[in-house]
């Protein structure tokens, strides 16, 4: 019966242990945000976050995703990584900031949990591949959407010529390097978020 004490139990245990994890994934983002605002690729730093948020979306699905990502862009925010945005167009700049990291867990959790039926490994590859594509995607729409007419003057405040087209500076410029070394990242340590959501998994179950 689904209410024996036992299975009660173990349901208490399951949630105690989910939030726990959670509790240490938060941490984890908040910490590595930190970090990483000392790693930078041209003006802006790179998002070694984005591990924790596909581990989280992995072990506990798409709202779990979303609430990393959640405390993902609530970091970049009130650590002043969106400050030179927030000048411009501060509804604009929260706005595209909170989305684009929600947006990055939920896709991650969604995505694993669709190819996870073909295989675990490629579920994992898969979630750690579109956690920055979302996130890096969607920062583009909203610099298009926000700040299109402001590209002109942040270029000049970062030290950087303007080409001419605010959509050619955001890829070359704002993007670059960053999203290439956020997604080989992610790639290169997808073998060992399956190696650690199997251990936590397995550790549960015993």
């Amino acid at each position: 019966m689904s209410n024996t004490p036992e299975s009660v139990r173990e349901k208490r245990a399951k949630r105690t242990l989910t939030l726990v994890q959670l509790g240490l994934l938060t941490a984890i983002v908040i910490v590595l945000q930190l970090l990483g605002s000392f790693i930078r690729f041209g003006p802006f730093s790179v998002s070694l976050v984005l591990v924790p948020i596909v581990l989280g979306a992995v072990l506990h699905g798409p709202l779990a995703g979303g609430w990393l990502g959640l405390v993902f862009a609530l970091t970049v925010l009130f650590s002043g990584d969106a400050a030179l945005f927030m000048t411009y167009n501060p509804a604009g700049a929260v706005i595209t900031v909170l989305i684009k990291g929600i947006a990055a867990g939920v896709a991650a959790g969604l995505v694993y949990q669709l190819c996870k039926r073909i295989n675990k490994y490629v579920g994992v590859l898969a979630a750690a591949v579109i956690c920055p594509v979302a996130n890096t995607g969607l920062f583009l729409l909203g610099s298009m959407i926000f700040f299109y007419d402001a590209m002109p003057n942040i270029a000049k405040v970062i030290g950087v010529p303007f080409p001419g087209n605010p959509l050619v500076f955001v890829i070359t410029v704002l993007i670059g390097f960053n999203f290439i070394f956020e997604l080989i990242f992610n790639i290169v340590l997808a073998p060992a978020i399956v190696r650690i959501s199997d251990l936590i998994v397995s550790r549960f179950r015993k």
